[in-house]
This record gives structure tokens, sequence and C-alpha cells, in this order.
């Protein structure tokens, strides 16, 4: 439930906005695209430095 509402809240201020939804399509993919990029680089850096799991625990290996 608490997931949900989390999901909730920000989805109802874009609603209340009125912005056009081909735009928040756009900034959604941004914000993901630089998670994404995040993600990458510090599983990059764990392995260059032979830490953590890598990319071996995103794949579930």
């Amino acid at each position: 439930m608490f997931y949900v509402i989390m999901l909730v809240l920000p989805i109802s201020a874009l609603v209340a906005r009125r912005l056009p939804v081909g735009e928040v399509i756009k900034m959604a993919l941004a914000w993901l695209a630089i998670f994404l990029l995040l993600y990458f680089v510090v599983v990059a850096w764990q392995e260059a430095m032979g830490v953590g799991a890598g990319m071996r625990g995103f794949l579930g290996l």
C-alpha cells in the first residue's frame, strides 16, 4: 500500500499541473536514463575495485 501512495502523490501533482502527456513521458525517460547511467557507473566502479556483486548481482546469477 505504501508503494501505491508513493506513486499516486507525484502522479496527482503532475495531473494537477496539466502537463502534456508527451512531455511527462519524455521527462520520465530522461530520469530513468540518468538513474540507469549512474547505476552502471557504480557497478563498473565496484567491479574495478573488486567489491560488491557487480553485474552478477544485477543479472541474478
